[in-house]
């Protein structure tokens, strides 16, 4: 299953709509995603797991890259 994770990069930032960023993981579960970011300084914001149409949207931004967690 592919996730889109919203995050901060700095943990310890305020959250600002406009600096969130944004990752795709494929994983299990969400709480396997979490698990997986736990190491890095990122603020999660919210894991959503992403629909097969959503899927193909995103594919066709040149920032689409899967990480394997």
């Amino acid at each position: 299953m592919i996730y889109k994770v919203y995050y901060q990069e700095d943990y310890s930032e305020v959250p600002v709509r406009e600096n969130t960023k944004s990752l795709y993981a494929e994983a299990d579960s969400e709480r396997t995603v979490r698990h997986a970011l736990k190491n890095r300084p990122y603020n999660i914001e919210f894991v959503q797991l992403v629909n097969e149409s959503h899927l193909e949207y995103e594919k066709q931004s040149p920032n689409y890259k899967v990480e394997q967690l």
